[in-house]
């Protein structure tokens, strides 16, 4: 009795709370993604640390933006030309928070002189919030007929 209740609870918190736990899982898998594709370009490929960066930047968000699409967001665009200016637009947000990073982690860390380890964490975490209100709100958003 006592484990079925509590499965049951489970449940309906996964399903009250499925975009945000499949947006934690995915944004998991995307630094995975961008860890690895980093050290095959920098070590695979002997790749400078800066354009490994780049590399790595690259893959993570376009695998993002495809598991954001198909499994967080579910989007239902029709067209292609929607799935263009979705891909565009996300894209144009993740640099955003890319600046975003970099401003707080310039203005924190370089100017201020405030404990780097903390600022990066709270810098990753604004990321997070604005990378899924971006996407929630700007990116996937369901249009209103």
């Amino acid at each position: 009795m006592w484990l079925k209740k509590n499965v049951d609870t489970v449940k309906a918190l996964l399903k009250k709370y499925r975009e945000i736990v499949m947006y934690l899982i995915f944004g998991g898998l995307a630094a995975a993604v961008s860890a690895l594709s980093y050290f095959v370009a920098s070590w695979g490929f002997g790749l400078s640390a800066w354009l490994s960066s780049i590399v790595s930047w690259i893959f993570a968000v376009t695998f993002a933006f495809i598991t954001n699409k198909i499994f967080v967001f579910q989007s239902k665009n029709k067209t292609k030309e929607d799935a263009l200016k979705e891909a565009l637009l996300f894209f144009a947000m993740r640099l955003s928070s890319l600046a975003l990073n970099v401003i707080i982690m310039l203005v924190f860390v370089d100017w201020m002189n405030l404990h780097e380890p903390l600022i990066f964490l709270v810098a990753q975490f604004v990321v997070l919030v604005f990378n899924y209100v971006a996407s929630k709100f700007w990116v996937f958003r369901e249009e209103k007929s």
